[in-house]
Order: C-alpha cells, then structure tokens, then sequence
C-alpha cells in the first residue's frame, strides 16, 4: 500500500476530527491551544503532499517546528494536541489502532532548566498600575477606561490572577470572609477551585471601578466603546453578538497597551511583558514581602508546590548569585586611586601601576 493512502481519511474529515479532539478537553484554554496546534499540522501535512498520518510523518513536523525556532514548550503542546489526534483517529476507525499508537508514543522535546521569563520590580509595578490614571490625566483615554484598566492591573499583580480568571470574575465572587476581602470559589485552570484574598489597596481599586461602572452583578469587568460607555450586546463584524463582557484576549490588549505606554519596552517598541508576567511579578512581589511557599501556592493555584517553587527559582537564583562571590579589582589605566575611591559604586578598582 502506498504510504500516502495510510491515512484513509478524506481531505475534509480532518477537521471534523480536530472538531472531536477539541471536545475531548474541557479547559477553553486548551480547545483554542489544542485547535491552533492542529490547524497549524494540518497546513503543513496539506503543503508536503499530506505524506500520510504515521509516527515518521510526525516526527518529520516536529524537526519542522524545531528548525523554525519554535519554543519546546510550544513543540510539545503541539505534539500533545497530535497525539490526541491519533487516538481519536483510531477510536473512530479513521486509521489502525498500530498506526496510531506509533504517533501516540511520540517523545517531547526535552526542556533544559527554566525559562526566567519576566517581572516587575515594586517600583515599577507601581508606575504601571498608575500608568492608566496618568494616561486619562492627559486626555489620551476616557476617564472610565482608565479606572477599569487600573482595577484589572490590579488585581492581576496584587492577586496573581490569569487574564482568563480575570475575564470571568463575578461580582457575586467578591466576598467578605474572617474579616477581609476575598474571591472566593475561583475557578482557575484545570478545574480546580480557590479563594484568594485581596490586598486593600487591590479592592479600593475595584471599589472605584464598581462606583464608576454603577453595577453590582455579573461579570466585573465589560468592554467599553472608544468614548468609554459600557458597549453593551453588540453586533459584531462577523454577524455574531457580543455579550459586552471581556474576553482573555481583550485582557491581554488591555495588558499590552499599557506596557507599552509605562515604557516597558524592547528595542523594536514591543510590548516587553505580557498578561502573564503580571502573575509572576505577583508572586516575586510577594515572596520579597516575606510569603512563605504554600501561600504563593493558594494564590497562584498550582495544584503541587513543586511548580510553585519551580516557578520561583529563576527569582531566587538572581537574588544572591555564585559570581557575588567572585572578587575581582580591575585596573583603570590613567585613574588615580584617590578619584577611584570617589566613585559611585561598590566594586573595588585599582588605578592601573
């Protein structure tokens, strides 16, 4: 048999399949991630004459992705997603149950240490969380976007909150309990329920954004149209109604918008932090304010410590390094000592003989 009939599904039935593995997970994260990851393998089969659905095939994909600098964390989600692909394949009688195994046995790219990533120092997540109040100080945004924007920074750094979590918090969430603000009953990734406390400067910001917003019920935090209104049910471009709450996505913009505006930036004027680098400032914040692991753990809703203090490291090893015990005097050639001793820093440099 030729390879290129071992797939034996139809152009077409390829997509119904990406249809079921979607609905096999049930975080809508992972439906988006899952149903780009497959649309992304199904391009690339379709423009290398779809060679037929087996584990050479897919490894061919992968060294693909490899070769164009494609994360391994991304590789592996894919590869992940392909693999789900298989087994729904073969549970529907699309290809052999041997055919699909070998794609289910597929390896991982191996990771190597963990990744930084990026946070905030206090300074400077202070002038973000300020930057939307100083942005509509200026007549750059409507008065109404800025404390909305505000209130979402907010509890983003001050809670550790996803852009998800806070696309879906409700208002009925907020709670008084023992004394303090809390949420309660979060509903964070996989499924697994928290309650977070809030910080009181992380409620007077939702307090004002509640005052100005003038509700008290449903999702806290809704779109705006460009004169800072509530948009309301609208219809879309598409012909599709929107519900007038914020998506993940309308987070993130929101996120990057006033990155970019604060001067957090990288050489090519992007955006040089993203929604989830708030969740780490949160927990560096936190941990530099003397938290212990297992509160960083409930706030951040990790289902293992481990991936708390995996998630921690890259902080703690930058705070005291091996090379701050490397004691080295450099020679400054045509600097007197007596000047080098005036100088603003701590490093001890001799004048050159």
């Amino acid at each position: 048999m030729d390879s290129r009939e071992t797939a034996l599904i139809a152009h077409d039935d390829w997509y119904a399949i990406v249809d079921l593995v979607t609905q096999s997970v049930d975080s809508p994260h992972s439906k988006r991630a899952y149903s780009r990851a497959l649309l992304d393998f199904l391009e690339w089969y379709d423009d290398n004459d779809r060679p037929g659905f087996s584990k050479a095939t897919v490894n061919a994909y992968r060294e693909a992705l490899l070769q164009a600098g494609k994360s391994r964390s991304s590789i592996n989600q894919a590869l992940s997603a392909i693999r789900k692909l298989a087994a729904e394949a073969a549970d529907n009688g699309f290809v052999p149950p041997q055919q699909a195994y070998g794609v289910e046995r597929i390896k991982g790219v191996r990771q190597s240490g963990i990744r930084a990533g990026n946070w905030l120092s206090q300074a400077d997540a202070e002038k973000l969380i300020q930057t939307p109040l100083r942005r509509q100080q200026n007549d750059e945004i409507p008065q109404t976007k800025a404390i909305r924007d505000r209130a979402i920074l907010s509890i983003m750094i001050g809670a550790g909150l996803r852009r998800a979590e806070v696309a879906g918090l409700e208002w009925q969430q907020i709670q008084q309990r023992d004394g303090r603000w809390a949420i309660i009953d979060l509903v964070g990734k996989g499924n697994r329920v928290r309650s977070v406390g809030l910080a009181p400067w992380v409620k007077v910001a939702i307090d004002r954004w509640a005052t100005t917003c003038g509700l008290n019920s449903g999702r806290v935090f809704r779109a705006l149209n460009k004169d800072g209104n509530l948009a309301g049910e609208v219809k879309t471009k598409s012909g599709s109604t929107a519900d007038g709450n914020m998506t993940p996505q309308a987070i993130y913009n929101v996120v990057r918008e006033h990155v970019i505006a604060a001067g957090f930036v990288t050489y090519d004027g992007e955006a040089a932090l993203a929604a989830h680098d708030l969740r780490r400032t949160a927990a560096a914040l936190a941990l530099k304010g003397g938290a212990d692991l297992r509160q960083i753990q409930q706030m951040l809703g990790h289902a293992s410590i481990t991936t708390t203090e995996k998630y921690l490291e890259p902080l703690r090893s930058l705070q005291v390094t091996a090379g701050d015990f490397i004691q080295i005097e450099l020679a400054v050639p045509g600097v007197s000592a007596d000047l080098i001793d005036q100088l603003p820093h701590p490093a001890g440099i001799v004048s050159a003989p």
